[in-house]
């Protein structure tokens, strides 16, 4: 008998702004999965320079190519999310060897909360790999150029932010 479950992955992240390097992680993933859930948390703990509705537009903006792409918002537990939409995988980005320790303590807490879904991480092309939200935020608000590094509906809004 044929396995019938679809293959569903969840991107979980504040994206604040969302980076060229996101965007390269989605789309290197999206071909492995049926479908895959970019999550974006609302996360008031960390003061997003962006309200939760404006990251989900600018996210669904910049992925708007990307066929088998979802953009969801959710406040809650990711393990709640995660069994909300379905998925089966957490995919996480790791940008440097400095990232590899607090990725793997949330692995592992996902793993006790979540043991139904594996976590599975890449790490973004060369040319992205020193690309942060926070460093796009503070380059775009001393008045530098991000066109490099973030998708052009996302410089427009860190533009109007500079305003």
């Amino acid at each position: 008998m044929a396995d019938t479950r679809k293959r569903v992955a969840i991107y979980p992240g504040t994206f604040d702004p969302m980076t060229n390097g996101h965007v390269d992680l989605v789309v290197r993933a999206a071909p492995l999965f049926d479908r895959l859930v970019v999550g974006i948390a609302e996360n008031p703990v960390k003061g997003p320079s962006f309200n939760l509705d404006e990251r989900i537009a600018m996210a669904k903006e910049a992925l708007a190519s990307v066929g088998n792409v979802e953009v969801r918002g959710f406040d809650t537990l990711l393990a709640h999310f995660v069994r909300e939409v379905g998925a089966a995988v957490i995919l996480r980005g790791l940008r440097a060897v400095s990232d590899f320790e607090y990725e793997f303590q949330l692995a592992s807490m996902n793993r006790h909360l979540i043991p139904e879904a594996e976590t599975m991480f890449l790490t973004p092309a060369e040319q992205f790999s020193f690309i942060s939200s926070s460093l796009v935020r503070e380059v775009a608000r001393l008045g530098g150029d991000v066109s490099g590094f973030v998708p052009p509906p996302v410089q427009q809004r860190l533009f109007g932010k500079r305003k």
